[in-house]
């Protein structure tokens, strides 16, 4: 009798090994199996394991999709804009006025396509890991204040008031200053163009013996549509009409550069309310 159970139960332990094994990952692993409990149990973290893997592939593929349709979007706007425009130029008896509108245009918009171009070819770099840091002592606290400073008129025009609440003692990282300085800079500006006017950031900082955060948080003007975690992706933006201007790289640009100096990068959305943190390991303090 004993035998026969056990005999029943391998049995049942093995179909459900190759129901895994040709694919399917909702076989139910509830089942009693006796002395086969641990090998189901590990069988069915193999399950979820598969169902995770699957489940991130296809998300994958998703923003695949989506990338190759926001890249050509937003490639194709100011190229179609530059060829109209030209060919507006070729006209004959045409005022000098409108020749000068005609080239004002068609510099602003080879202007975005040179910054979308370099954006992405920015990003590629920094997924695929080439890209070279020149790592130095940085004032974490002060490099943040200086971007503040110098996107001051870009933040005053968005009629934004900005809080800034950072250690007074110096922070010391050992950063490369030049992508450090782009991250705050991506996150300013990013504030700056997708801000509710009127509104108030908070800049602020917290420091621990092992690491500092600093969040920005800001209150969205248009409604965010899309989760947190797909903020940081390629070309994705929080307006889905994709009115503003910008390449949708910004904090995937960020972002990248933030993990490449070991640090973290969060987002988070809390209604119409935007917050991003970077964390870095302190160095000394």
């Amino acid at each position: 009798m004993y035998v026969s159970k056990l005999q029943a139960k391998y049995n049942d332990m093995l179909h459900k090994i190759e129901a895994v094994s040709e694919g399917n990952l909702s076989v139910d692993m509830t089942e009693d199996l006796g002395v086969f409990n641990l090998m189901k149990e590990k069988l069915s973290l193999i399950q979820i394991g598969l169902r995770n893997a699957v489940e991130k592939e296809v998300q994958s593929q998703r923003m695949k999709n989506e990338l190759i349709t926001n890249v050509s979007h937003d490639l194709k706007t100011p190229l179609t804009a530059i060829i109209t425009y030209v060919d507006l130029l070729k006209e004959e008896n045409l005022s000098e006025d409108k020749r000068k509108e005609y080239l004002d245009t068609l510099e602003r918009k080879s202007l975005r396509l040179k910054v979308l171009i370099e954006d992405l070819f920015e990003v590629s770099k920094a997924n695929s890991g080439n890209v070279i840091l020149n790592y130095m002592d940085v004032d974490i606290c002060n490099l943040v204040k200086q971007v503040r400073c110098e996107l001051a008129d870009k933040l005053e025009q968005a009629d934004l008031d900005v809080r800034i609440e950072l250690p007074d003692k110096k922070v010391m990282l050992s950063l490369d200053s030049q992508k450090t300085y782009r991250i705050y800079e991506n996150l300013f500006s990013n504030i700056a163009k997708y801000s509710m006017p009127g509104t108030r950031v908070y800049v602020q900082g917290v420091l621990t013996d092992n690491e500092i955060s600093i969040s920005l948080k800001n209150i969205s003007a248009q409604e965010i549509m899309v989760n947190a975690s797909e903020l940081a992706e390629r070309f994705v933006r929080g307006d889905e009409s994709r009115n503003t201007e910008g390449s949708g790289l910004g904090l995937a640009i960020a972002k990248s550069f933030v993990e490449l100096q070991g640090g973290k990068f969060i987002l988070e959305c809390d209604g119409d309310l935007f917050k991003v943190t970077t964390v870095f390991p302190v160095k000394s303090i």
